[in-house]
C-alpha cells in the first residue's frame, strides 16, 4: 500500500508540474506573441501668419481666437501716426510739383507778356527814329554838310537800336511761348514722382488695416491691444481648415503599403471611427531622426520617414492635433 500511495503521489506531482509547464507555455506564447505595429500620427492644417509692413500700435482686434473668418474680413487695426504724417508730407510735395507743372504749361503771366510787348514796341520806336536819323545824316554827308564823324555816330546809334529791338522781340517771344519743352517734361516728371510717393505712403496706410487673405479659423493671437509691433512681426495665425492632412513618422520596415498615391484606413480615437487617407508626400527625416539599431543581429539600421496623407472625404469634427492610429 505504501508503494502504491507513493507512486500515486509521484504521478500526481508529475501531472501537476506538467500542467503548470503547459500553462506557463501558453501564457508566454500569448504574452510574447508579436502584435500589430502601431504607428501614431496626428492631424495637421495649413496656417498663415498675419503681419504688417509698417510698425505701429495695436488699436483694436476685430476677431477672437477660434473665430471663423472669410477672405477680406478685417482682423485688426493698427495706429501709426508717423505714417499719417508722412502721407501729409507726400501730398504737400505733390501739390507743389503740380503747381510748378501748371506754371510751366501756362507760361508767363499776362502782365509779364504785356510788359515784354511794350518794351519791344519801345525798342521798335527807337529803331525807327535811329534809322531816320541815320538816313538824314547820310544824305547831309553826301551833300558835304555833315562830317564823317556824325555819320559814324548815327550808324552806331542805328546798329544799337537794331540790337535792342531784336533783344526785346526775343524777350517778348519767350514770355509768349512759355517754358521750353525740356522744362515742361521735367515739371511733369516731378509730378509723377510726387504721385508715386503718395501712392507708396497710402499703401503703408492700408497696411494698418489687417485683413484675412483666405478663409479659415483664428488659431492664435500674439500681442495685446495697445502693444507695439514691429515691421513684419506676426500678429495672429489663421488656420485654413479646408487644407488638412495627417502626418506619420514611419520606420522604413513599416513602409510597405504606404507608397506614393496609396490609400489606407486609419483610426481617429477622438472621433471613434476610421477615415480613408491617401499618401501624397514622403521624405526621410535625416540622421537626426530616430533610428532603430539592428546591427547587433548582423542586419542594418532602419531610418524614419515622414509620411503625409490627405483625407479622401471631409471628416466632420477632425481638428488639428488629433491623434490618428495606423495599425501595420
Amino acid at each position: 500500500m505504501n508503494i502504491k500511495a507513493q507512486n500515486s503521489n509521484m504521478l500526481l506531482a508529475f501531472l501537476t508540474l506538467l500542467g503548470v509547464v503547459a500553462v506557463v507555455a501558453l501564457v508566454g506564447f500569448f504574452a510574447l506573441r508579436k502584435g500589430p505595429e502601431i504607428v501614431q500620427g496626428q492631424a495637421e492644417v495649413t496656417e498663415y501668419r498675419v503681419s504688417s509692413k509698417v510698425p505701429g500700435r495695436i488699436w483694436e482686434f476685430r476677431v477672437k481666437e477660434g473665430q471663423h473668418v472669410e477672405a477680406g474680413d478685417t482682423l485688426a487695426l493698427l495706429e501709426a501716426p508717423d505714417v499719417v504724417a508722412k502721407l501729409e508730407q507726400a501730398r504737400a510735395a505733390q501739390a507743389a510739383a503740380q503747381a510748378q507743372n501748371e506754371k510751366a504749361l501756362k507760361g508767363a503771366r499776362h502782365e509779364q507778356v504785356q510788359a515784354a510787348y511794350e518794351i519791344w514796341q519801345k525798342a521798335k520806336a527807337g529803331l525807327e527814329i535811329a534809322t531816320k536819323s541815320y538816313k538824314r545824316v547820310k544824305n547831309l554827308k553826301e551833300q558835304g554838310v555833315m562830317t564823317a564823324q556824325k555819320l559814324d555816330e548815327a550808324t552806331a546809334q542805328r546798329d544799337a537800336a537794331i540790337a535792342t529791338e531784336k533783344a526785346a522781340r526775343a524777350q517778348y517771344d519767350m514770355a509768349r511761348n512759355g517754358a521750353e519743352r525740356e522744362d515742361k517734361e521735367a515739371a511733369a516728371a516731378l509730378v509723377e514722382r510726387a504721385k508715386g510717393a503718395v501712392a507708396e505712403v497710402e499703401s503703408y496706410i492700408k497696411e494698418t488695416v489687417l485683413v484675412a487673405q483666405a478663409p479659415g479659423e483664428v488659431s492664435e493671437i500674439f500681442p495685446k491691444v495697445g502693444e507695439l509691433v514691429g515691421t513684419g512681426a506676426p500678429i495672429m495665425n489663421i488656420a485654413v481648415m479646408d487644407d488638412m492632412w495627417v502626418t506619420f513618422n514611419v520606420r522604413e520596415d513599416l513602409l510597405q503599403g504606404l507608397g506614393m498615391g496609396s490609400e489606407f484606413d486609419a483610426f481617429v480615437p477622438a472621433l471613434n471611427h476610421n477615415i480613408r487617407l491617401k499618401v501624397y508626400y514622403m521624405k526621410d527625416l535625416g540622421t537626426y531622426a530616430a533610428w532603430k539599431a539592428t546591427k547587433t543581429t548582423g542586419q542594418f539600421d532602419l531610418k524614419t520617414f515622414e509620411v503625409r496623407a490627405t483625407p479622401q472625404e471631409a471628416v466632420e469634427g477632425l481638428r488639428p492635433g488629433m491623434s490618428v492610429i495606423l495599425k501595420k
